[in-house]
């Protein structure tokens, strides 16, 4: 059973089993994936993105600078967090949804710096605890920093630990249960996700009863894979869901959000009877 408030989500929010949608970003200027998009088309996407996921039931939101990619390993560039900031702000007006920033590939401090200046409400860090092989190289957690900076800001927001993250490998030889504990424990994180190997990629239910039972005041989140064919599964063991591609058109991750697929995913969450095409 979930207990406590994190960052304003209250006992309630999480009652709910929330439905996190994300907002991915298209390439934002200046970075590798800049195809030449203007800001303010990222940003007009961005709030269309969020407006849908609203319309379609969603609980929340995280906003994620996703096609950005190849990713810093930690710090981004100046100009990413102001075009994120940015983002983060009309995507702000443009619905009443909680919100979320996930600066990648690892940048826990920008990400705050961003929550904290939109009155968002959470961010999520990949590599909080531990170390992890990915292709920007080895990451190192960011739990110390990120707690400290946290304190420093000022900042009343939740903190989403991604354990054993896609698209990485974990350096060391613990198993999940272990890194959760550490991430909670020792790290203080809020609430936890586990995914896949990739995005898009089916969360093991085994690593989801690990890790839950490893923890189980704390709130875990499946990260990946979840669609409305298997989400009453992962419902019987997850305190929630964040969903990217399988809420977009047609399940095509650069595509806009589709809001009757995010009604089909909560319905399904819901363990409601799925409507037909």
């Amino acid at each position: 059973m979930v207990t406590g408030a994190f960052g304003g989500l209250d006992i309630e929010f999480w009652a709910r089993r929330p439905l996190i949608g994300m907002v991915h970003l298209l390439p934002l200027p200046g970075s590798p994936g800049d195809t030449g998009i203007p800001l303010e088309d990222v940003v007009e996407r961005a709030t269309a993105d969020a407006r849908a996921l609203e319309a379609g039931g969603a609980s929340a939101i995280i906003v994620e600078n996703f096609f950005d990619s190849p990713f810093a390993r930690d710090r981004v560039p100046p100009h990413t967090i102001a075009a994120m900031t940015r983002a983060v702000v009309a995507v702000r007006a443009a619905c009443t949804l909680p919100i979320g920033v996930n600066v990648l590939r690892n940048d826990a401090c920008s990400a705050l710096a961003v929550a904290r200046a939109c009155d968002a409400q959470f961010v999520r860090v990949n590599v909080w605890v531990g170390a992890a092989v990915t292709d920007q190289g080895i990451i190192e957690g960011a739990a110390r920093e990120a707690i400290l900076y946290r304190r420093q800001i000022g900042a009343n927001l939740a903190i989403f630990a991604d354990v054993f993250v896609k698209h990485a490998t974990q350096l060391g030889s613990g198993t999940i249960a272990d890194a959760a504990r550490d991430a909670v424990l020792r790290g203080k994180a809020d609430a936890l996700i586990v995914t896949g190997s990739a995005t898009g990629s089916r969360t093991s239910l085994d690593d989801l009863r690990e890790l839950k039972s490893a923890v189980p005041s704390t709130p875990a989140l499946v990260g990946s894979g979840v669609d409305a064919d298997n989400a009453a599964e992962l419902m019987a063991l997850a305190d929630g869901v964040i969903a990217g591609t399988s809420l977009k058109q047609n399940g095509a991750v650069s595509a806009p959000v589709d809001a009757e697929r995010v009604r089909r995913l909560r319905a399904a969450m819901d363990g409601l009877a799925q409507p037909q095409n």
